[in-house]
């Protein structure tokens, strides 16, 4: 610095025959190129070091550039306005622009570090993958918390910048402190945004649902696709996106399929003639899920859970190792045991019985349908 400032002090003597404004403004513009050169010359021997290094740490290095630069314009420009022959007003003013641009540099540095240090730790997990219970905990923990820690170090930022200006230090004491008549008047109006953002610090940190979690929510079914600090985008079935705000998920209920895994017991339902082989339809069952590859091999059942007035009600139970895939399983163990039924068992499928009764006293008949009578003219 003291090298920096001896370099100042001799152009400044170099171009006494200037006005002092002048000279001020040539000074602040050589520190600014100044500083943007040797930036460049310095991010070019770090990149040129770093060529045979992981492709992670180059990225950090370009990530962190804008953040460098600036420290090294502040540093340059706070030499100059030392040197320059400005007057004592102008001095505080260009004094307080830079303590301002190195409260947004300490900001920007913090959320630049905070993003680097998260898709470092990100880096380990895979969402692709078919078991990614444990990426998916993760992912949704590191970018709700990077969300909320963001807002967080801006709002700290925009009340120091606040506090710097006589005029409005107050109100950033009061975005600081979160007290005063200003603070409860803006926390008041603020109280939906608030509850959103606690609602979403909760969610990162108990994980009711995490992104790519598959769930029922409002009747419909779908996709956790992300995940914000005040709202949540479901992907439905037919791609239709469905937001809903961050706090429905902690103050509603719904339906989870991939809490813990992803694996799940689907259901087919038939409705059959009670002349139904139900042992035969048990094997059948049993064949059809051994010979799919969507069958994880674990739960295949075939109950009768309901004697209805015309036909039977026949459950088949057979379980996958994802939703979409017990989906298409039962729409296969559907098919197939239709089919079958009419190739080997088509008398079994449901069907009406009509009954005709004569009387010898009566020339007409009776024809019962679904245990209704009406008379019929007798042939």
């Amino acid at each position: 610095m003291e090298s920096l400032d001896r370099i100042f002090s001799q152009i400044v003597a170099a171009l006494a025959w200037l006005p002092s404004e002048i000279v001020g403004l040539i000074l602040l513009a050589l520190a600014a190129s100044l500083a943007i050169g040797i930036h460049m010359f310095a991010l070019r021997l770090v990149t040129r070091a770093l060529r045979g290094r992981q492709t992670y740490w180059r990225s950090v290095v370009l990530r962190t550039k804008g953040p460098t630069r600036l420290a090294v314009i502040i540093l340059l420009a706070s030499a100059a306005v030392r040197a320059a022959p400005f007057q004592a007003t102008d001095t505080a003013i260009l004094t307080q622009i830079l303590g301002v641009a190195f409260i947004c540099l300490v900001g920007w540095t913090l959320i630049r570090v905070l993003q680097i240090f998260s898709e470092l730790h990100l880096r380990r997990f895979r969402l692709d993958e078919e078991d990614n219970l444990l990426a998916r905990k993760h992912v949704t923990q590191i970018r709700i918390l990077m969300r909320a820690a963001t807002v967080l170090i801006v709002l700290i930022t925009a009340a120091a910048v606040m506090m710097t200006f006589e005029s409005v230090r107050q109100y950033g004491v009061s975005l600081l402190a979160a007290g005063g008549a200003a603070g409860i008047v803006v926390g008041l109006a603020a109280q939906p945004v608030l509850s959103n953002l606690l609602a979403g610090i909760q969610i990162a940190i108990t994980q009711p649902v995490r992104l790519e979690d598959a769930v029922v929510v409002e009747g419909e079914w779908g996709w956790v696709e992300e995940i914000t600090m005040t709202y949540a985008v479901v992907r439905l079935w037919d791609w239709r996106r469905l937001v809903l705000p961050i706090r429905y998920f902690i103050e509603k209920p719904f339906q989870n399929w991939t809490r813990e895994n992803g694996a799940i017991i689907g259901t087919v339902m038939l409705r059959l003639d009670y002349t139904a082989p139900i042992a035969a339809i048990r094997e059948k069952a049993a064949a059809f899920a051994a010979e799919s590859a969507l069958w994880d091999r674990r739960v295949i059942n075939v109950q009768v859970t309901e004697a209805l007035s015309e036909t039977l009600e026949i459950r088949v139970l057979v379980s996958a190792s994802t939703s979409p895939r017990a989906w298409d399983l039962r729409c296969e163990m559907r098919e197939k045991l239709i089919a079958w039924l009419q190739s080997d068992y088509a008398d079994c499928l449901p069907r009406q019985r009509v009954e005709f009764t004569t009387s010898h006293n009566q020339p007409m008949a009776t024809v019962r349908v679904r245990g209704t009578e009406r008379p019929m003219a007798a042939e």
